[in-house]
């Protein structure tokens, strides 16, 4: 246990050191005008502090003209005016705006923050590998009993007897009624396989309620905010249910914020006390700045208790006179009162926290946070963890490590986690994935899909789910009719770029590839549909290569993003550029076949892919794929 521990460590130090790598390389070699180009730097704004916000101080930083960046909502950034690698103030962004970005900083901001030309930089969140690190260094009994069922040297119990369980939720299906059973009633730990549209937040919402129901204090985590967000969404629903949302205010979703812990404290009858003691500490800090301050070049070697000792008795010393003496005694008096005026605000500031953590049913917050202060000395009953397919062992052992029972929730058909580093490829390999392929009798699959027509979920199912999954008689039959003018009843083609000469490209000074004709054709399909009145929200473009999405992004308005940026989200129609094509049959990293099944259930009632067949093919699964499209008549060549 002590060797895959300490190995656990090594890897998220690898994977850390990358991650500080990447963007240290990236802002010394690139100028701030090429990272800006890639939207991951903004140049030349000009800040303006905006005052506080749940304790937070705000800043906008603008500028006339359009900022276009990938920086997003909760993303650290680093903020400078010179070399970025020489400051080191960071901030969480809180708002976009076309021309303007805000950004909350924990502590007071420098003065220079507020010229102009200041630049801001996305920057690598250290904070989460410390947790992880920290969290595997002091690992609890229940963090190492977790690991021991993945290594095969502890047996999981059967569950407790069958337990008659009053569904809230009176719509769940069988296969849903049937995990929440078993979470109920599971003495260590069960999994919940929720692939795409099976309405598996859904289910840990009625598991999270019925928890509650039998005074259990319940942790819910997510690997993502916006995973956290979708669970408190569900849950406030049920007003019974008293739900606290940890984490950095500014990201959580606005609709949120009155669950988050930041707010409730705010709004605790107990902070009317602190605004009278800071009131209190200003006019300290006015009086105190009538004396002098003890600074080396006036205290010259005495301490604070001889500057004290020697005023009492009306003394100077080593060139300081009585008077400057007795002035410092009294800036040290008036600094102790200050002092203990903090100290006792942070006593009721922890006074607040204890009585909303303990006054809570559900605790929810991202597997980082879940290492915070505030719940340090909470007892929990259950941890339930969602998106534990794109987990990290060392992230997910941060909640896990908190109860004796816990749930994951995942899909390891989909996307792993995103590892950089080459030396931690190991990361890849999740809890959710080792459990559920030792004890698949500690599992149950939800397997009702209401997301998508029945045709398109025809070869995921066959490919990646063993034909285990049905959808809802809702959704079998769903296509673009339903909702507009376009006459089209087949919700899936395929759009073959084989007769067209060779074009996928390298562009200078990267690893990206891109294929213009590809970008043409997907860029021809979602015009004509938002020309036919489809909502331009309800039009995804997929494509695994950056530069593929940064080229057909800089030509529409329509949301254009990598598989890993549509992982949990649908669309209405999805068109999907596969990029790859050359004579060599080489596909790259779409060898990656979780990254298919992201892309092709993604689409409600329309999805278009486009490649060349003969690159595809060189792939037994996209050879399926395309001997699919075939069978049904559903493959064009251009």
């Amino acid at each position: 246990m002590k060797k895959y521990i300490k190995r656990l460590i090594k890897l998220v130090n690898f994977e850390r050191e990358a991650e500080i790598e990447l963007m240290v390389s990236e802002i010394e070699h690139m100028s701030g005008e090429k990272r800006e180009k890639l939207g991951r730097a903004i140049n030349k704004v000009k800040g303006k502090y905006l005052g506080k916000e749940l304790g937070l101080n705000i800043v906008q930083f603008g500028r006339s003209k359009t900022i276009d960046t990938e920086i997003s909502v909760g993303d650290m950034v680093l903020v400078s005016t010179g070399n970025p690698l020489r400051s080191d103030l960071t901030g969480t962004v809180t708002e976009k705006g076309a021309r303007f970005i805000k950004v909350a900083f924990d502590n007071r901001v420098p003065r220079w923050a507020l010229k102009k030309k200041v630049r801001l930089d996305l920057y690598a969140n250290d904070i989460t590998f410390r947790r992880m690190e920290d969290n595997l260094k002091h690992l609890s009994l229940r963090g190492k009993n977790a690991l021991e069922y993945s290594l095969n040297k502890r047996d999981p119990k059967a569950n407790k007897d069958n337990i008659y369980i009053d569904y809230i939720d009176k719509s769940l299906n069988k296969s849903q009624k049937s995990a929440v059973k078993n979470c109920l009633t599971t003495q260590n730990f069960f999994l919940i396989h929720g692939p795409f549209g099976t309405g598996k937040t859904r289910t840990l919402v009625e598991l999270i309620s019925q928890e509650v129901r039998q005074n259990h204090k319940v942790l819910a985590t997510g690997e993502s905010n916006a995973a956290v967000d979708n669970i408190v969404e569900r849950l406030v629903l049920n007003e019974k249910l008293k739900i606290t949302r940890l984490g950095h205010p500014q990201r959580v979703s606005k609709d949120n914020i009155t669950y988050t812990l930041a707010y409730k404290v705010e709004k605790h009858s107990l902070n009317d006390k602190i605004k009278r003691i800071h009131k209190k500490i200003d006019k300290l800090v006015e009086k105190r700045s009538g004396f002098t301050k003890p600074t080396p070049q006036y205290r010259r070697g005495f301490s604070d208790h001889d500057i004290l000792y020697n005023a009492s008795k009306g003394k100077g010393g080593r060139g300081i006179s009585a008077e400057k003496m007795k002035s410092m005694a009294n800036w040290l008096d008036y600094n102790l009162e200050i002092d203990e005026m903090h100290d006792e605000i942070k006593r009721i500031e922890n006074k607040m926290i204890k009585d909303i953590i303990e006054d809570s049913d559900v605790i929810l917050s991202t597997n980082s946070s879940a290492a915070l202060d505030s719940i340090s000395q909470t007892k929990f009953d259950v941890v339930i963890v969602d998106e534990a397919s794109q987990a990290t062992i060392p992230s997910v052992l941060i909640p896990i490590a908190k109860a004796r029972r816990f749930i994951l929730a995942g899909d390891h058909k989909q996307l792993p986690p995103t590892i950089i580093s080459n030396h931690a490829q190991d990361l890849q390999n999740t809890l959710f994935e080792s459990l559920i392929e030792k004890y698949p009798h500690k599992s149950q699959l939800l397997n009702v899909q209401y997301r998508m027509n029945k045709s398109l979920m025809e070869f995921p199912n066959s490919e990646f789910y063993n034909n285990n999954l049905k959808s809802d008689t809702s959704v079998n039959n769903i296509t673009l009719k339903d909702i507009s003018n376009v006459e089209d009843d087949d919700a899936l083609l395929f759009v073959d770029t084989c007769d067209v000469e060779n074009h996928e490209k390298h562009l200078k000074d990267s690893k990206s590839i891109v294929n213009h004709v590809e970008a043409r054709i997907a860029l021809k399909f979602a015009n004509d549909y938002v020309n036919a009145g489809i909502d331009e929200k309800d039009i995804g473009i997929i494509s695994p290569y950056a530069d593929q999405v940064k080229l057909i992004s800089e030509k529409t308005d329509i949301e254009v993003k990598t598989v890993d940026g549509f992982q949990g989200r649908e669309k209405e129609i999805i068109i999907i550029s596969t990029v790859r094509s050359n004579e060599y049959g080489q596909i790259g990293f779409l060898k990656d076949l979780r990254r298919l099944n992201v892309a092709i259930t993604r689409a409600k009632r329309k999805l278009i892919i486009i490649g060349n067949s003969d690159t595809l093919k060189s792939d037994p699964t996209y050879e399926r794929l395309i001997d699919f499209v075939d069978e049904k008549n559903l493959r064009v060549k251009i």
